[in-house]
């Protein structure tokens, strides 16, 4: 099994081949505890995805309620090798709106 930072690496790579010209920026969960782990900016559009090595894995304390409150603002979703086809077609479909 792939470490979190190896597969958030991978994801950044992919999500920039999706979305060229996208910009993907690696948040500081230090400054702020349960702030997804990236932004992702494309176009005039906006999402927060925040990484877990497995669909299992336990979520940090306020990770739930960043990603529920952002989701309403534009999109959030924990992304994991599991559901990751899943997120990038609805980051897909939010980024076509």
């Amino acid at each position: 099994m792939k470490r979190e930072s190896q597969f958030q690496s991978n994801l950044i790579k992919e999500l920039k081949k999706i979305f060229p010209g996208c910009f993907v920026l690696k948040n500081d969960s230090s400054y702020c505890q349960g702030i997804p782990d990236l932004l992702v900016l494309y176009k005039d559009h906006w999402a927060m995805l925040e990484c877990k090595r497995y669909s299992k894995a336990t979520h940090r304390p306020n990770q739930d309620y960043y990603i529920k409150k952002f989701g309403e603002m534009s999109y959030a979703s924990f992304v994991s090798p599991e559901n990751k086809e899943e997120v990038l077609n609805e980051l897909q479909q939010a980024f076509q709106s």
